[in-house]
Order: structure tokens, then sequence, then C-alpha cells
């Protein structure tokens, strides 16, 4: 099992891994446009103003520009620990055991812009990128990843469970993949929670003791947890709140 999570804009910063290592991540197939996008970035972050246009920043956002700039020198973090934010606090990786990390690791991976896909345990260092940039010269990302990101995903074994977000899913389509909406009792899509239910529904499914292969046995390992889950399709499920 898979579960892509979406990437958040902020991240946490510094590490205590050496500098990026692509050779040293998963999916090595995509290491020659994670390397193009890097060297891209990096350059890129040589025109401040230009980069904080590209990156759709304001002038009080040059720090990111600068993180960047330092994309080869600047130490690592496990992805996990890099991106913060409320769906990262409600999966709490700092606070599994090391039992528990290591089936995170395994079954968590993190939609990126820059990246492609990072496993929990791939070393990444901070930076800034969003799903929906345009780099000059290059394209949009969604024509630059569809074509080597779609075949790498088609090769995962197991289920794919898919919690990205709009500009993240537009980077590769995973015809096979279970998609979960968060709503209420009553249908109403839920906004404001949406990415603390996932973050819960992520761990659950990262640490549940028994790895789910089929639909009934994510919803089973959700339950488990206290999380609801309707199956609404064939590959769509509903996680219930009580919100």
């Amino acid at each position: 099992m898979l579960v892509l999570l979406p990437p958040s804009e902020t991240k946490a910063a510094g590490g205590d891994g050496p500098p990026l290592d692509l050779d040293a991540l998963s999916f090595p197939e995509l290491n020659p446009l994670r390397r193009k996008l890097a060297d891209a970035l990096a350059e890129l972050a040589g025109d401040v103003p230009e980069s904080l246009n590209v990156l759709g920043l304001s002038g009080r956002q040059e720090e990111e520009v600068a993180r960047n700039a330092a994309l080869w020198s600047a130490p690592t973090l496990p992805a996990l620990e890099r991106y913060t934010g409320v769906l990262y606090d409600a999966l709490d990786y700092g606070g599994l055991r090391p039992a528990a990390r290591a089936k995170a690791d395994r079954r968590l991976a993190v939609a990126s812009a820059l990246f492609g896909i990072a496993r929990g345990d791939d070393r990444i260092p901070a930076y800034r990128l969003s799903g929906g940039t345009t780099l000059p010269a290059l394209g949009t990302l969604r024509s630059l990843w569809r074509p080597v990101l779609e075949p790498a995903l088609a090769e995962v074994d197991g289920l794919i469970v898919d919690l990205r977000s709009g500009a993240y899913a537009a980077l590769a389509r995973i015809p096979r993949a279970i998609t979960v909406r968060v709503v209420t009792a009553s249908g109403r899509t839920v906004s404001h929670f949406n990415k603390a239910y996932k973050g819960k529904l992520a761990a659950a499914l990262a640490t549940a003791s028994r790895e789910p292969s089929t639909v009934e046995g994510l919803i089973g390992a959700a339950e488990r947890a206290g999380i609801t889950l309707d199956r609404v399709g064939e590959q769509e499920l509903e996680l219930i709140t009580d919100r």
C-alpha cells in the first residue's frame, strides 16, 4: 500500500542529514527531472525579484528564495519531518515509536512539485515550489511530471490511496487509486478541517498492524482507529466527520 499525501508550503528549517543526494531517493527513474528542476530553481534564485514573481511570493518571503539557492548544499531531513502544517501535525510522525515510524516510511509518500514523490524517509532539503508553477524555459510542472511520474506510479504494487490536493493530483493521473473525500454526516464537503482528518487517516493506515490490501481492509483499519469511511464508488471513499 502507498498513501500519497499532499505536500505543504511550510517546511521545517535546517536538518541533520547530508546535502541532497538524488541517488539515495526512492523512485530513481525520476532523478533526471528532479535534477533539472533543482538546477533550474537554484539558478532562478540568483535573480530574487524574478524568483518572487515566478513562485508567487511577496517581498517578505525572500528567505524562501534563499532556500532554493541552497538546494544542493543545505542539510536534509526525512520527508515526513520536512513538511509541516495541519495535516502533518495530525499525522504526528515525530511522536511515533520506531516500529510505527518504519511502517510510515514504507507506506506513506508525499507528492512534491520538486521531487515528484518522496517516501517518508527520503531525505530532502527545504525548498519552495508549488504544483501550479510554470518555470521559465521549462514550462508547467504538469507537462514536465506527467510523462515520467505516471509510469512510475503505475509500477507501484498494491493499493494506492490518493489524498493529494488538486494541483498535485494534476501532476500524475492514477486511474487505479482509491480517493477519499472528507464530508460531514449530511454529505457536505469539509474544507477547514480537511487536512487534519486526512492526517489522522494517514496515521491510521500507516500504523495499522496489518497492511490493508483491499478497500474493505482500508475501511477496517480506519474503523479500528475511530475513523468512519463509507464506500461510495468502486474507487471512491468518503471520510465522515462529526463537524
